[in-house]
């Protein structure tokens, strides 16, 4: 035991020098180990992290799958059930059309137009069309005619009165006349004309007689009258001219705001805008014929055929307190009160 005593004592000072090694050795080491501590640490967390999400991520992912399908579900069997009420609605439609066309068309034949009342009707009209159309066409051939024989006694008379007028042409028994040519083996229908008509006979003008223009002295009736002064054109004095004064007289009236505005403006705007309000309501809510959401809602008036123009009094339309005669013989409601520390606790 003294030898191993001795023999440590010598060695002392390589253990401690040993012991400062080994301890500067873990020192510049330390760092080194604690960031791939560290290191190893972050990604065993990361991994157990990215795990953990990626669980939470697969259940989110199932949830939402059978939340969605669910909804997809809820909204097809929705849409199919719309898809079959408008086509049970078209169908109705359909045959209400069908209905009403066979009932129109046995009623309108019954009653209305009867086919062979129609026929009958047809067939007299026919013959009377044809009846009236000869009728017609005789008074357009009379019509003719007289329009021919109207023009055959115009021409006619005019050349009468041309033979009239050139009756000084008439050929003699000495001299023959211009419509009468020895080198013609008969006549002209003018030299026959004029043997048949007499002589136009010239009148002349009726003369104007001249009557003296006697004009009245009165000078010696009124001597002592002074004479007037010459009229002119524009009066002498401080007058106005012609036209100024009859563009006052007249002049077109410039009403007032006062007159110009009618004194029933106030009903007449409100008449209009009740006329406006029904030319302009909509009505959102689609027509159910087969449902009962109608049944018992009550109608709501419009504003100008139920209320005046003035402001609606508060809680007219909304509060039960207005109508105290509903409440009545009516317990009134009980509340229960809560304790504040009592809550406070289960918090």
């Amino acid at each position: 035991n003294m030898a191993r005593l001795e023999k440590l004592y010598k060695q002392v000072n390589n253990i401690k020098k040993q012991y400062f090694i080994r301890n500067r050795i873990a020192e510049e080491n330390r760092q080194k180990e604690n960031e791939a501590a560290v290191r190893i640490q972050s990604w065993f967390k990361g991994c157990q992290v990215r795990a953990y999400l990626s669980h939470l991520h697969k259940n989110a992912t199932l949830i939402q799958k059978i939340w969605r399908g669910l909804t997809a579900r809820a909204l097809f069997s929705q849409r199919v059930k719309t898809a079959y009420f408008i086509m049970k609605m078209n169908f109705y439609n359909k045959m209400a059309v069908k209905i009403q066309q066979r009932w129109r068309g046995y009623y309108v034949r019954k009653n209305v137009h009867n086919y062979y009342a129609r026929k009958r009707y047809l067939e007299r009209l026919t013959r009377k069309n044809e009846h009236i159309r000869r009728d017609l066409e005789e008074f357009a051939e009379l019509q003719r005619r007289e329009r021919e024989r109207i023009t055959l006694e115009k021409e006619e008379k005019e050349k009468n009165i041309q033979a009239e007028r050139l009756h000084f042409l008439l050929s003699t028994k000495q001299c023959p006349g211009v419509f009468n040519s020895p080198f013609r083996a008969e006549p002209d229908e003018m030299e026959l004309r004029m043997r048949k008509v007499k002589p136009l006979l010239v009148r002349s003008a009726p003369k104007e007689r001249k009557t003296p223009n006697i004009t009245p002295d009165l000078t010696n009736l009124m001597p002592n009258r002074e004479r007037l002064p010459p009229i002119h054109k524009k009066p002498q004095g401080p007058f106005r001219p012609a036209l100024e004064v009859q563009e006052q007289r007249h002049r077109p009236l410039e009403p007032s705001l006062r007159v110009t505005t009618s004194i029933n403006a106030l009903e007449e705007a409100r008449e209009e805008l009740k006329r406006q309000e029904w030319r302009t309501r909509i009505i959102d809510q689609t027509f159910l014929p087969f449902s009962n959401t109608r049944r018992n809602k009550q109608y709501e008036g419009l504003m100008h055929t139920s209320t005046t123009f003035e402001q609606m009094a508060y809680g007219t339309k909304h509060f039960r307190e207005e109508h105290k005669e509903y409440l009545k013989g009516k317990k009134r409601r009980k509340f229960v009160k809560f304790d504040s520390n009592l809550i406070n606790t289960h918090k």
